[in-house]
């Protein structure tokens, strides 16, 4: 079963390097509509998970997050997986990109896709629907 997309990655754009704040730009489509916004961070992750919460309004916690590689080589695809809590319940998402910080957003709004479903069924049910 494939899982409604309330939000969509569009693009991400990150600047970081040594003595310098990483700064993250991400567009996204939400609901049909797009939107864009940007943030600094600790890292260019977290840069990137910023704007994303700015965008979404969404305020989760970021219960773990991995790292691997799928390939191997310079040139190795990157897989993330992110798991986030809200209010008890859990959501998991995974991203795969040669960019780790494309890969951690696309696993980050996969699991706000997913976290967005749960609300939803959980809705539903309480309602009898």
């Amino acid at each position: 079963m494939r899982l409604p997309q309330k939000y969509k990655l569009l693009s991400v754009n990150v600047v970081c390097g040594i003595n310098m704040m990483p700064f993250a730009t991400v567009e996204m489509e939400v609901e049909g509509k797009v939107r864009r916004e940007y943030a600094t961070g600790d890292g260019p992750v977290d840069a990137t998970y910023r704007a994303i919460e700015k965008i979404t309004g969404e305020k989760v916690h970021l219960e773990r997050f991995s790292v691997s590689a799928i390939t191997g080589g310079t040139d190795a695809q990157g897989k993330v997986s992110v798991y986030i809590e809200e209010n008890g319940v859990v959501a998991v998402g995974r991203g795969a990109h040669t960019d780790i910080v494309v890969a951690s957003a696309k696993a980050f709004v996969n699991a706000l896709n997913r976290l967005q479903y749960r609300r939803h069924s959980k809705k539903s049910v309480r309602e009898g629907v």
